[in-house]
């Protein structure tokens, strides 16, 4: 989400509109797969946010959510901890790299355990290369047993094995649990989806998240959805879910960029009917446009936002 960040000023910062209001359709009430009531959301006042700078979330005892804390921030990206027999994925690092402020390592250290971290090996990898997603790397950079893949396009694409990108999966094995990495370029060209079959998750990073995704290259986009949803129709998959919540538990309402404080955010998960549900209305037409779901937006950059864009990923790479 790293885009609307540096771009405010050139974004909406309100609620949704009412654009395409035919493409908002009514969802039925959701059942979270997350068995919880909500995240820490931010303060009013985040001078006086006592909260922790990670909410961890413990699915079962292999599968963890971290979250960064709003106060620390307004990104308040998602981090995904999943373990396997010999290997434990961290997928994101966060928006902050200061260990003091946001004690990543120590704090995945603490849900594996001291035994795990030390004994398997630990996998950072990134949905995609926009800086609010790796800038926890240090804290693992140079630990023992840490393989620390780089957001270059190249090393993403090399550590994976991948061939045929965008059109092609890969395995990635994590001992007794082989995920399944889908390219999703669009949002970003370093972009990928990942299929854990323990869970039944699909986590899409900004590809697909409750909030305002803007996307780089539509075309691309377009075809990462198709693909996506072409998985979900082979594949079972019990919920999406995404690198950040922005939006509010109304219908096609959105928090303002910057926000710190989110009451009335709406669930992490998204539902594969989502998924479908967009990319019929991708494929439906060739025009780059805004389009309003209840659970989410999605809008193409303007030539000014690529251009920023385009210079933080020749910084990065």
């Amino acid at each position: 989400m790293l885009l609307t960040g540096i771009l405010v000023s050139f974004a909406s910062t309100g609620l949704a509109s009412e654009t395409d209001a035919s493409l908002r359709e009514s969802s039925a009430q959701r059942q979270p797969v997350l068995n919880r009531d909500g995240w820490i959301h931010g303060s009013p006042d985040c001078a006086v946010n006592t909260d922790a700078a990670i909410d961890v979330y413990r699915h079962e005892p292999t599968t963890f959510i971290l979250r960064q804390n709003k106060c620390l921030s307004f990104e308040a990206p998602f981090i995904y901890v999943l373990t396997g027999e010999d290997k434990v994925l961290v997928l994101d690092t966060g928006a902050t790299e200061s260990p003091a402020d946001f004690p990543l390592y120590k704090t995945v250290q603490s849900v594996i355990g001291a035994e795990t971290m030390a004994t398997k090996e630990i996998l950072i990898v990134h949905s995609h290369s926009h800086s609010d997603h790796y800038k926890g790397d240090t804290q693992f950079a140079g630990k023992p047993n840490v393989t620390l893949v780089s957001t270059s396009g190249d090393d993403m694409k090399s550590f994976f094995g991948f061939r045929e990108w965008p059109s092609e999966y890969v395995s990635l094995d994590l001992g007794g649990r082989k995920l399944t990495v889908i390219p999703a370029p669009g949002h970003q060209e370093e972009g990928i989806a990942i299929y854990d079959p323990r869970t039944k998750w699909l986590l899409t990073g900004d590809t697909l998240y409750p909030g305002y995704i803007y996307i780089k290259n539509w075309q691309d986009y377009k075809n990462s959805i198709a693909r996506l949803a072409s998985f979900a129709g082979s594949n079972d998959v019990s919920a999406i879910l995404g690198a950040h919540i922005e939006m509010t538990t109304e219908p096609g309402e959105y928090y303002p960029i910057g926000t710190t404080y989110q009451p009335h955010e709406a669930a992490l998960d998204l539902e594969t009917d989502d998924l479908l549900k967009l990319n019929a209305a991708l494929q439906a037409s060739d025009e780059e446009k805004e389009l309003v779901f209840d659970e989410f937006v999605v809008a193409p950059m303007g030539p000014l936002q690529k251009m920023i864009s385009n210079l933080a990923r020749w910084i990065t790479q």
